[in-house]
């Protein structure tokens, strides 16, 4: 192993102390998406770190996409550190926001507590442990190499948990994900010793159907709109998730029960509005005139959109044919095409050897079954050469007592520091130690 890299990883585990305190302060900044709280203030923490570091920076609002107001404004941060000499630029790419708290927790959610080796808080795994990683990993690689050609970014974005729509989609639309200027990009999702190609496809839609209203106690001079839609659900049993179940992919998505189409009702709202807190009368007697459902399709790179909305239209057309009276409307809502990187692109081969390199693990290549901001960067930004890869275990992720081992932190930043060697410096990716 050369003396640089020897080096490097010797700075990477010299700075523990400071990864772990990184983590806590980003751990602490509560920023909930929804609403999207205290965005502007976790970028300018990231602001005057990165400065320090010698990283250009930019502060950017994503004005007028959804949940953008003056009370929760869409901020996000792009820093930009230029090397010695012309090259290519690699990017990492952490979103800022985290879900709901929920119930269940044992330790504080917004702590970051150190116990035993693992920080607790909510977006410990998913993701700022992953996002102070990135930040060590340039720090240790800067000192060791500070003559390196091209650039490196790092950014901290809104709203991915949302859609990333005031994120990484409005970062894509002003151009920050050119692949003129973008070379390689790693999105330190959590998904430990596995390089993550893409995910699968996403469809959302909303059905109605329509009925009649009329008296309660007499139903026959209505038509309820509920029972309209439990015959929509009954072919959907009978025939499209049989269907669903026989599509299968050579995508190599985990788990491995999303290696098939699926597709969930996300909810079902029919009749009557639920009545608001604090009320206790009864509802009124009458048949429902309508019947909302949305749906959540998943499919597969060897699918094709159209067809995937034409299967769920040829469900309502087949219960219309069959049902008297059946009236519907169906509208799609959002969709996302499936994305999957190359094997042999360069960010794929440099990140799956620097992780034999520090873990001696040949890494696995995986899919996620759910999407992420690589669906704007191929999407919006045209940017190809793009994984997730980075510290902590996906199914903590939105769970209580979420945590990140500071080990595993540790090994991803050696990991994104080696790759930072290999794509800016030129010195190979494999047989480099750990």
């Amino acid at each position: 192993m050369g003396d640089k890299r020897k080096a490097f990883l010797q700075r990477v585990a010299a700075k523990e102390g400071d990864l772990v305190a990184l983590t806590q302060d980003l751990i602490r900044i509560p920023t909930l998406n929804p609403p999207g709280e205290f965005y502007r203030d976790i970028c300018e923490y990231l602001d005057k770190r990165l400065k320090a570091d010698g990283f250009a920076t930019e502060l950017i609002r994503a004005h007028g996409t959804p949940g953008d107001s003056e009370k929760y404004p869409r901020w996000n941060i792009v820093a930009r550190r230029e090397g010695g000499r012309a090259g290519e630029c690699v990017h990492f790419n952490s979103h800022i926001d985290v879900v709901t708290i929920g119930q269940g927790w044992t330790r504080d959610p917004f702590g970051g507590e150190l116990i035993n080796g693992r920080i607790y808080g909510r977006g410990a795994c998913d993701m700022k442990g992953g996002l102070a990683a990135s930040i060590i990993a340039a720090e240790a690689f800067l000192e060791v190499w500070p003559d390196f050609s091209g650039a490196i970014e790092i950014s901290g974005t809104a709203d991915e948990e949302t859609g990333g729509f005031g994120g990484v989609a409005y970062l894509c639309e002003q151009g920050y994900f050119n692949p003129e200027k973008v070379q390689h990009v790693v999105i330190p999702e959590p998904f430990k010793d596995r390089v993550c190609l893409g995910h699968r496809g996403v469809f959302w839609a909303e059905i109605e159907t329509f009925g009649r209203i009329a008296h309660g106690s007499m139903p026959f001079l209505g038509d309820c709109a509920v029972r309209h839609m439990g015959a929509v659900m009954a072919e959907m049993e009978a025939s499209l998730f049989p269907a669903l179940a026989a599509k299968r992919t050579d995508m190599p998505v985990i788990p491995e029960g999303a290696r098939q189409s699926t597709m969930n009702i996300n909810s079902i709202h029919g009749g009557q509005a639920e009545p608001e807190a604090g009320f206790t009368g009864l509802p009124s007697p009458v048949v429902p005139d309508h019947c909302k459902m949305i749906v959540d399709r998943r499919f597969l790179l060897e699918e094709d959109i159209a067809e995937v909305e034409a299967e769920l239209r040829g469900v309502l057309e087949k219960v219309k044919s069959e049902r008297p009276d059946f009236s519907y409307a169906f509208t799609p809502i959002h969709s996302v095409i499936p994305t999957m990187t190359d094997k042999t692109a360069p960010v794929v081969t440099t990140i799956a050897g620097a992780i034999e390199a520090v873990t001696r693990k040949k890494p696995e290549f995986v899919v996620s079954p759910g999407t992420y901001d690589q669906k704007h960067i191929d999407r919006i930004g045209r940017m190809k050469n793009c994984i997730a890869y980075g510290p902590g275990i996906l199914d903590l992720a939105h769970q209580p007592d979420e945590y990140i081992e500071v080990s595993d932190m540790l090994d991803s930043a050696k990991v994104m520091g080696l790759a930072l060697a290999t794509l800016l410096t030129g010195e190979p990716a494999a047989n480099q130690g750990g």
